[in-house]
Parts: C-alpha cells; structure tokens; sequence
C-alpha cells in the first residue's frame, strides 16, 4: 500500500481546547457544543485546508458528554459550522467510544464511501459543577436526551448487577480498587510494593502533563507526594489517594479531521501533517465484574492487540508513542500486560497526554486528546514510527485501540470486532454463611478521611465468587492495616464478612 492509494485514512486535522480556571475568558463559550466547534475549528486551522476541507465532510462522529445530555451532540455541532452532515455517536457512557468512532469513520474512508469526516468531543463538567453550587444552571441550550443521531454505534447497558448494588459497587470509583488489589495480588506484591510502582507510574505521567499545553493540570508530583495522603490528597478508597483518581470536573475538547489520502492531495494539505490508520480493534470483556473469571486480566484488551498489530505488521517492540487509556494506575496495568509493554519503564511513560488525573478526564471524550497526543508526537517523529491509543469504557469492560503511523501501512486499514477467548464466567453465590478466600476488597472513605464502608470480592471452595459490604469500624480497620487477601473470611447471609485476623482462622 502507498501514499497514492487514493483511500488510504489520513488524520490531517488536530485541535484541542482547554478552559481553566486560572485562565478562563468570561466571554469565552463554556456550552460543550461550542467547545468542540473551537476544536474543530482549530483542526481546520491545523490541516490548513479550511473551509474547502470542511465542504467534504460526510459524517460528524461526536462523543456523548455527561454535562449536556443531548442525544444528537453532532447535530448541534454541525449547525454551528455551518454544515449539514449525517451524524453519529457512541452510547452514553463509554470512554471507548472516540475508539470505536474512528474505526468508523476510517473503515468508511477506506471503502470509498466517504471523503472526510470529524471526530469530536467535549466536556464541560467543571463549568457546570460550579454553577450548580451557586444554586444555577448554565445559559446553555436545553438539551434534548430523546433526539437521535442518524447511527447510534452501542446500546446502552446497566453496569452493575444487584448483587454489585447492593455491596456497594455503583461506579467506577469503586470498581477500579478492586481491580487494582487483585492485579497486587497476583504479582505476589505487598501493599506497599504496589503504591510505590503505582506513584512511579502516575508520577511519569504528571512529567508529561506538566509538558501538555492542553493539560487541566501541568503539574509534576513525586511518587511520595501522590501516594502520601494529606489535606489536599486524601483518601478516596483502598489504595487510591484523590491524585490516583481520574478528574473528571473538566472544560476540554478535542477534534480529529479525517479523510482520505486522495482527499487530502486534492485539496494540497501537506504530506508531513498526514498520520495514516493503520488498523483499529474492539472488544467487551465479561459484562459484570463479579462475573469475570480473574480480574487481574483483559481477554479483550489481548484480542485487540493481536488482531491490530498482526494486520499493521508490528508487535508491541515496534511502537513507538503509546498512550493507554489512563482513569486509574489498573486500567493503565491491565492494558500494558495484555499488550506486552512494560510499566516501570522510566523511558516509556505510556501516555502522550499526561494521562486523566493530570491532562484530565473530560468524560467519554478522553481518548480523543489520546489519538490526538500520539498523531502529534508521530508528526514529529522518524519516518516509519507508529504508535498506539487506546480506549476503554466502564469497568475495562469496553475497549477500542488503533495503531496509527506516519507512514502509509503495508496493507490498507482495517477494523476489527476482535473475538476475546473468555473463559467462563463466575457464578456469583447468593448472600449467605460460607467460608471463604479473599480474593480483593476496597474501603470508601468519605471527605473527612474516615472509611464509610468496605466491599469484598471472596472465592468459594467451589469456584463460586461471594460478595460483601460491611461498615464496621473493626472490619474497616482490618482491612486498612492488615493484608486480608488470600486469607480466610465467613461472610453471612446479611453480606457482613469478617476476616481471618479479626477471627484467629487459618487457610
């Protein structure tokens, strides 16, 4: 395949936005429709085609936000450019989304069925907290969650199960702890060993946002300084201090022009803004965490990988810029063992933003500012580099990623809905009195630092997976000082539990 394969996918256009408090223009739009109009905008400025470009585009592929329930984004966003397009979106929760939007907008690029497209998103959380705790709304057109986008790629699905209800277990806050200590466990590491890898980690990650123009937050922070809990640090859950968490009270957008090589001569955009997609993949893991045979692994993140790289021609050895999807430090773990990329690599930081604490967490739209780190570091990299984004939504339940180069590929793009070897899932045992083996747990603390309740994730002598919920001030305390996992617990048919140190039990 060469550069004058007329249908080849090229991202031609890259604009990003950032309004922070410190800098925020009062006449500056906040409404997440505008943000991404400025995105786009600033893409056209950058493919330096402008209006020409913007006359080709057959498809708006916007990212759903949290902080403007429209279920057409695009539609609003076409209006505001000036353009009448079909338009296109992903569920309403899922950060895998920009993923999967890409590999629709490049599949159809490359079956000669469309000359440009664009990829956007926004987020405006912050803007839209701070109203609320002035007792307003912000002065944003009403959204309307009952309109249709012309495709809606993904259903919508609930991500939780009763019995994950009930022990607590709403939201990924909660979820990615859990993640965190059974990958700990695995690794045979202490507790400690794993904060210190998780501030070193996260800690890389500051280094490269405090480097990002378009970072919420372009500070760098020591391993120490992010694993020690303090006042302005604290506690969140078991292991998590507030800088090990994703933020999510953002105002950010991001945009990607697409379009096809042929496209892009045409219309004389220059040769050395073009990145090519290579290849995309998508997966789902295990629906229901409760369920997923072992949670310290990702059958689907390793299906995307092989089906990606085995088409682009690469292995993980041959990537040069990665940017993993980056919520929590075990989303970011999950990701580089399946993929076979280090993650203590001082010399590899596996972000091209800074990552969702530090560049920050605009909701489902966070892998757009991905895909957009890693087409800018490969527009200045030697001939022939490629790299890696990725992408993921709910409990790294959903995932995308797409490998992109700054050179044509060896065969054209292609998508793939990569097929995961699941094995089978757990059955989840109703509450009741067992004996059993802790195999990860979390504590929630509320904002004063105090734990406000705990939940377990335990394995029956048969295979079965038992879940439970305490508040106990002695249980909670246990499970902060004392390492339970892998040690002997009764759980009750209340989902009270109590472990082996509080109890004298032995394996």
């Amino acid at each position: 395949m060469t550069p004058e394969d007329p249908n080849l996918p090229v991202i031609v256009g890259i604009g990003e936005h950032v309004s922070r408090p410190a800098d925020a223009n009062p006449a500056e739009p906040t409404e997440p429709a505008r943000l991404m109009e400025i995105a786009v905008r600033g893409a056209l400025a950058d493919a330096g085609a402008g209006d020409a470009l913007l006359a080709r585009v057959g498809l708006i592929a916007a990212v759903p936000t949290a902080s403007w329930g429209d279920g057409d984004p695009g539609r609003r966003v076409g209006d505001l450019l000036g353009i009448d397009a079909p338009t296109v979106r992903t569920s309403n929760q899922g950060g895998n989304g920009p993923g999967v939007l890409m590999a629709t907008i490049a599949s159809r690029i490359q079956a000669g069925t469309l000359d440009a497209g664009i990829l956007c998103g926004a987020e405006a959380l912050k803007t839209l907290a701070d109203a609320m705790k002035r007792g307003e709304q912000p002065d944003w057109p009403a959204a309307d969650p009952g309109r249709a986008a012309d495709e809606v790629l993904e259903p919508d699905q609930p991500a939780n199960t009763d019995e994950e209800t009930a022990v607590g277990l709403i939201a990924p806050i909660m979820a990615y702890p859990l993640l965190e200590q059974a990958i700990r466990a695995d690794a045979g590491r202490t507790p400690q060993q794993q904060l210190d890898l998780i501030g070193r980690l996260w800690s890389r990650f500051s280094d490269v946002a405090a480097t990002n123009a378009y970072a919420w937050s372009p500070t760098t922070y020591t391993a120490e300084e992010l694993t020690t809990v303090s006042a302005a640090n604290r506690q969140v859950t078991l292991p998590y201090t507030k800088l090990l968490n994703s933020n999510l009270q953002v105002d950010q957008s991001a945009a990607l022009l697409i379009c096809s090589a042929g496209t892009a001569r045409e219309l004389g955009i220059p040769r050395e803004r073009w990145v090519f997609v290579h290849a995309a993949a998508h997966a789902t893991d295990e629906w229901f965490l409760s369920e997923r045979r072992e949670l310290h692994r990702s059958p689907a993140i390793r299906a995307c990988g092989e089906a990606a790289f085995a088409h682009a021609g690469i292995t993980a050895d041959d990537l040069g810029p990665v940017d993993l999807y980056s919520c929590f430090p075990s989303a970011v773990q999950l990701a580089a063992r399946e993929l076979g990329l280090p993650v203590d690599d001082p010399g590899r930081p596996l972000t091209c933003t800074g990552g969702l604490t530090f560049f920050g967490g605009p909701g489902n739209n966070y892998a757009t500012h991905g895909i957009a780190a890693v087409a800018r570091q490969l527009r200045e990299a030697p001939p022939g580099t490629t790299g890696l984004s990725t992408a993921l939504g709910w409990y790294a339940t959903k995932h995308a990623l797409g490998v992109y180069g700054n050179e044509p590929p060896a065969r054209g793009f292609a998508a793939f809905a990569a097929e995961p070897e699941h094995p089978a899932p757990r059955e989840v045992a109703e509450p009741g009195d067992y004996r059993a083996t802790a195999e990860s747990c979390t504590l929630i603390y509320d904002r004063g630092g105090e734990p406000s309740y705990g939940i377990l994730f335990a394995l029956l002598e048969d295979g079965r997976r038992a879940l439970g919920h305490t508040n106990d001030p002695e249980v909670m305390a246990a499970m902060a000082n004392h390492d339970i996992l892998g040690e002997p617990v009764e759980l009750r048919a209340d989902r009270s539990f109590t472990p082996a140190c509080l109890t004298g039990a032995t394996r």
